[in-house]
């Protein structure tokens, strides 16, 4: 059996899996591995695929491998770029306010950094947690990914250039020092509510406060009245 195009498929999480399998469902394309390590990135110079699609992956992938497909390779990301580049998209739209969605963007070195192929805004709630925007922003990004595809093969896409010196970043370290609560502190209420909810991802103990010389763990739930 001939496939129009063949597709190496970079990633681990829930929504990552999603897409993998529905690539795998279509029968003009074959999806040659499903990648997760750093080290097996080998794959893609023996295989060079036409397309390197990547969800859920968490290494920075060289220039000289994203150089190798002949289509590009493409990344979803559970954000609103160039809004919450970098990790914890999810928490840091509620902490800092910034509009929440998912992106489809081609890969280059930097940091979801490429040019922007498709996005859209994911509706959020006072009540919402992290966990509840976290599971709301995959299904969009399976949901982004299934609409576009078919106008990418067909090369029918305008693609939006992202300026570098808008939008937000944030690191893994930003993520940690966001879970120590100082109980000292001075904040104002609905600051910290929105914390305290961005954090609250069960089964994960993220918020946490140490008083009198023992910590204690933080979740919130927040309903509509």
């Amino acid at each position: 059996m001939t496939h129009d195009c063949d597709v190496i498929f970079l990633g681990i999480n829930d929504a990552g899996m999603r897409v993998y399998e529905w690539l795998c469902e279509q029968d003009d394309i074959f999806v040659h591995s499903l990648l997760t390590t750093r080290e097996q990135l080998s794959v893609v110079e023996s295989v060079k695929p036409d397309y390197l699609v990547s969800c859920g992956y968490r290494h920075i992938v060289p220039e000289e491998v994203l150089s190798i497909p002949s289509e590009g390779c493409l990344n979803l990301h559970p954000a609103y770029l160039p809004y919450n580049r970098g990790a914890n998209p999810n928490v840091w739209s509620i902490v800092d306010g910034t509009p929440a969605g998912v992106t489809l963007h081609y890969m280059d070195p930097g940091i979801d950094t490429g040019n922007i192929i498709a996005r859209r805004t994911v509706e959020t709630d006072f009540s919402d947690t992290g966990k509840d925007l976290y599971e709301r922003l995959g299904d969009a990004q399976v949901e982004l990914f299934q609409d576009v595809w078919p106008d990418i093969v067909e090369k029918n896409v305008d693609v939006i250039e992202q300026d570098a010196d808008a939008g937000t970043y944030h690191e893994t370290s930003d993520f940690k020092d966001l879970c120590h609560l100082d109980p000292h502190e001075e904040v104002k209420v609905k600051e910290l509510l929105n914390r305290l909810r961005a954090l609250t991802f069960p089964p994960y103990d993220n918020a946490e406060i140490e008083i009198d010389g023992d910590t204690y763990y933080i979740e919130i739930d927040i309903e509509r009245a």
